[in-house]
């Protein structure tokens, strides 16, 4: 399909794309500044990373503006800021990020789907479940296979490692979803929707990455496992957010007054993340649960017979803590970007304009005209692939899997592009508007 054989041109373009000519001119642009433009500075002193600190909360503040004025989200500055510090001028290390990785993936984790679950309406997400789990679920499947298509046919690959790779990327990322849609003018059945979405499709690859891991590994692998682990998985992110959330939405009502009420809430949050993790859950579902409890808990009170008292929670404390860990996530994308053969660049540019093909065909199909044309516009664009991703395709480099080194590699390339195919379209949505809100239903 992509692979040209026999001929003095092909040899040239195989050439192309096997060489690592793109690591070396990043490597010369590296070797340029340090000697050049950043002669004389020890880029890794803490001087220097402070600096670095203050720029990405002035990226995070500005990019926020910015979105607000033209509708174009401010990942894309954050991931390229992350690039530079990273890969190009090597302020940060690739080695230190992936010792980060299980650490700083779990803190944003909880943080940003705890935060997306306070800001859910439960009520829209009843009426939206059926739309949410057909997205995930056949939007899940068709990149998946699409991915696996591309690895085996254009790649080479076998089977199992294209499976494994269209798992990885599979699903949109909750955490960028979430950041996304409520700063969106859309409706908040939409909202719910695409939110609730991307949790499932994280859930979904997270099953099936580890499953894989474990076929490709041991060359032993029972398919009956699948509904199993991803039942396990379910009932107990169910169980924890729901067992834990119902009472400590009773119990923080009382405490509202204490001093220190919000950091008892992350304490419990923090805590169930461990159990979640202890019982096989990837702590994502535990998370939303339990902030859906919390931000719903005078409607859950009400049906629930329970006497709920009118506070509120320090808003503005966790708005900051979202906004920081939001901040650094997007430019610990960009950290672990990692430039090696440019056949993976094609491959995964390929891979994102396919994955957006199918987006807009099953928007087509699923989304009904109860659904206004903006909000259709904006779901058949929500593609974007992150934290997820990127932590799985880190994973086989530890395992010693066949193709290690390529999955961060093309990984990174599908990150990078589904968030910018999704920023061109939430730009080109938003000169439609909110207004057309009832328009489909003429």
């Amino acid at each position: 399909m992509f692979i040209l054989e026999n001929s003095t041109y092909s040899e040239k373009v195989q050439h192309v794309l096997d060489s690592n000519f793109l690591r070396t001119h990043i490597s010369d642009l590296n070797h340029y500044l340090v000697s050049n433009v950043f002669h004389g500075i020890n880029l890794a002193s803490a001087e220097v990373v402070l600096l670095a600190v203050g720029i990405i909360i002035f990226i995070g503040v500005g990019g926020e503006a910015f979105f607000r004025r033209t509708g174009i989200p401010d990942v894309t500055f954050l991931m390229v800021f992350g690039v530079i510090v990273g890969p190009i001028l090597g302020i940060i290390s690739s080695a230190i990020i992936l010792k980060i990785v299980p650490y700083f993936s779990a803190l944003a984790l909880i943080i940003i789907m705890f935060d997306g679950g306070l800001n859910l309406d439960i009520k829209s997400i009843i009426k939206t479940a059926h739309f949410a789990a057909l997205l995930a679920v056949v939007g899940f499947a068709i990149s998946t296979i699409s991915a696996a298509v591309i690895a085996v046919y254009g790649l080479g690959w076998h089977w199992g490692d294209g499976l494994l790779l269209g798992v990885m990327v599979g699903g949109s990322s909750s955490i960028v979803v979430f950041g996304l849609v409520r700063r969106l003018a859309i409706s908040d059945e939409v909202k719910a929707m695409l939110s609730l979405e991307s949790a499932i499709t994280d859930i979904l690859a997270t099953i099936g990455a580890f499953l894989l891991f474990s076929q490709i590994a041991s060359h032993n692998f029972d398919p009956s496992l699948i509904g199993i682990t991803a039942a396990k998985s379910v009932g107990v992110g169910l169980l924890l957010g729901f067992g834990v959330g119902l009472p400590w939405m009773y119990l923080s009502s009382k405490l509202s007054n204490t001093k220190h009420a919000y950091m008892l809430t992350l304490g419990i949050l923090f805590v169930l993340f461990f159990l979640a993790k202890s019982l096989g859950e990837s702590g994502a579902l535990t998370a939303l649960i339990f902030g859906l409890m919390l931000g719903n808990k005078q409607v859950l009170g009400r049906h629930l017979r329970l006497k709920m008292p009118e506070v509120s929670t320090d808003n503005s404390f966790h708005e900051q803590i979202t906004f920081i860990v939001r901040s650094f996530f997007f430019v610990f994308i960009g950290l672990l970007a990692n430039f090696g053969q440019f056949g993976f660049i094609v491959f995964g540019i390929v891979m994102a304009i396919v994955f957006y093909i199918g987006r807009y065909g099953i928007s087509k199909v699923i989304l009904t005209k109860r659904f206004s044309i903006f909000d259709r516009k904006v779901t058949s664009v929500m593609l974007p692939r992150g934290l997820a991703a990127a932590v799985l395709a880190t994973i086989p480099l530890t395992l010693g899997l066949p193709n290690a080194s390529a999955y961060p590699q093309i990984i990174f390339v599908i990150i990078i592009s589904t968030v910018i195919i999704t920023t061109i379209g939430l730009g080109s949505a938003k000169k439609l508007g909110p207004k057309d809100t009832l328009a489909s239903n003429a």
